[in-house]
């Protein structure tokens, strides 16, 4: 927080944080100007963002969801600019999807990146980093997930959905991160368009609501982006 003058608006400025509003919104919640609101907002998610759990055990479900590549704030576009957030040009997964892969254990820890790439490698140092040696990997039927779990001797269950099988043996499922997926991307439609430069914030911001609950004030979100 060093340097961050307007003290008198901090807490007001978290508790915008904390209700999940948009840059120009909390701007004129906290009384000050946009850039100020912008400059506050990353300062106090730069300590969220790298605020993984180091160890997820028992079950651990896996999957990677998309987000629409953004070159939101740069004054030059590869591309037209898009308003609103915009669509993709192209259906389905392309180039202009940023990939996040995203693992949950049923204790509710949870760990979660943006991906250079899907591929075994890639993968395969990401997962290996909260692993536990007790640890069951579960995900979709993708085989890249396969090539991991054999390369990293990491048990696994795969489930085929293609044909259908969404449980294995009554426990095995990903219905516990495909719901936090859900809640993620809802959550950030508000923001119209995240910059894939700052994705990584605002995913630690998410995990920091997701483990603070519904009753975070202002002084503990500061407490927690203070560390």
């Amino acid at each position: 927080m060093a340097r961050l003058k307007r003290s008198d608006a901090w807490l007001i400025y978290a508790q915008a944080m904390v209700n999940g509003l948009s840059v120009r919104k909390a701007a004129q919640e906290a009384g000050v100007h946009r850039t100020t609101s912008f400059r506050w907002r990353h300062r106090m998610l730069a300590l969220s963002a790298s605020e993984n759990d180091t160890e997820l055990s028992n079950i651990v479900e896996a999957d990677e969801t998309y987000f629409l590549e953004s070159f939101k704030g740069k004054r030059k576009l590869p591309r037209p600019a898009r308003h609103r957030g915009g669509k993709a040009q192209k259906r389905g997964l392309s180039a202009e999807q940023i990939p996040v892969l995203v693992a949950q254990d049923r204790q509710g820890k949870h760990y979660d990146a943006v991906l250079p790439k899907v591929d075994k490698q890639t993968l395969g140092s990401l997962l290996s980093q909260p692993w536990s040696s007790e640890s069951v990997l579960c995900t979709n039927g993708a085989g890249v997930y396969r090539a991991v779990a054999k390369a990293e001797a990491i048990p696994h269950e795969s489930l085929n959905l293609a044909q259908g099988t969404r449980v294995k043996q009554r426990v095995f499922h990903i219905q516990h991160v495909n719901a936090y997926d859900s809640r993620l991307k809802q959550w950030m439609r508000r923001f119209n368009g995240v910059a894939t430069r700052y994705l990584p914030n605002y995913l630690g911001w998410r995990r920091l609501l997701e483990r603070a609950g519904k009753d975070i004030g202002p002084e503990a979100w500061i407490r927690h982006a203070l560390g």
